[in-house]
Formats: C-alpha cells, sequence, structure tokens
C-alpha cells in the first residue's frame, strides 16, 4: 500500500464511525467511486496530492491533499454546509489511524468550498483534508 491509500481508508472509516456524520449521509452513501448522479445526500471521496515533506534525507514523510466531495439535491447551501461542518468535526475529533507502517503526524480540514451545481437542483461541497504521513522504515 502506499500513504495516500491508508490515509483514504483512515478518513472512510472515521467518517463511518462517527455518529453526526451518519445522522445526515447514509453510511451506503459514503462512497468512492466516479459515477454521477451522486446520491442525495452523499460523501465522495476525490482526488489527492502526495507531496515529499522535504525534511529528511529518507524521504518517509509526505504531506497528502485529499479531497471529499459532498452532494444533496436541495434549493440552498444548508445541508451541503452542514455535511461539511460534521466531516470537520469527524476529522478533528482525534488522530486518523493508520495501517502498521504509517503514522498520521496531523490532519485536519484545510478548507471547505461550497457552490451550486449547474443543474440548478443540486448543492456541492469539497472539503480539503490535509494530513501529515510518516512511514515508519525498518
Amino acid at each position: 500500500m502506499n500513504a495516500d491509500l491508508e490515509l483514504q481508508i483512515a478518513i472512510r472509516a472515521r467518517l463511518l464511525a462517527t455518529p453526526a456524520v451518519l445522522a445526515l449521509v447514509p453510511a451506503a452513501s459514503i462512497l468512492d467511486r466516479h459515477a454521477r448522479p451522486a446520491p442525495s445526500p452523499s460523501i465522495i471521496l476525490g482526488e489527492s496530492q502526495a507531496v515529499d515533506e522535504d525534511i529528511s534525507l529518507r524521504r518517509a514523510v509526505t504531506r497528502i491533499y485529499h479531497t471529499a466531495h459532498v452532494w444533496k439535491r436541495e434549493p440552498s447551501l444548508e445541508g451541503v454546509k452542514a455535511i461539511c461542518g460534521t466531516i470537520r468535526g469527524a476529522i478533528h475529533s482525534g488522530r486518523l489511524g493508520l495501517a502498521a507502517g504509517y503514522h498520521c503526524a496531523d490532519a485536519y480540514v484545510s478548507g471547505i468550498r461550497t457552490i451550486r451545481d449547474p443543474d440548478g437542483e443540486t448543492s456541492h461541497g469539497i472539503v480539503t483534508i490535509e494530513a501529515l504521513i510518516h512511514e515508519v522504515l525498518p
């Protein structure tokens, strides 16, 4: 595995284990997929970028930017903003647990953006989760 995939697995697990998230989005609608339209409401684990932190010659520390997309058919942005807030709370509730070989030194929501979808019926939220992952090398 790699740090990026381990982080994605940990984010999904955290969302599924957070009652406040599940009160707004059913567990079956927290997904990693491409298809549209997305279920309403839903959280779709999205794109990511992994960048070497360049703080040691071992190259064992990576900063990962991971996005989660929130979708909901609604006339306003209110529901999407509420879901984004619960995602933030879930990520900030404690250290993310990763598989053996990786340690999450830090994880937080570094940005939330809410927009109206061009279809005129759907609200869209984009949550950026930033994490600092240390690979535990033998």
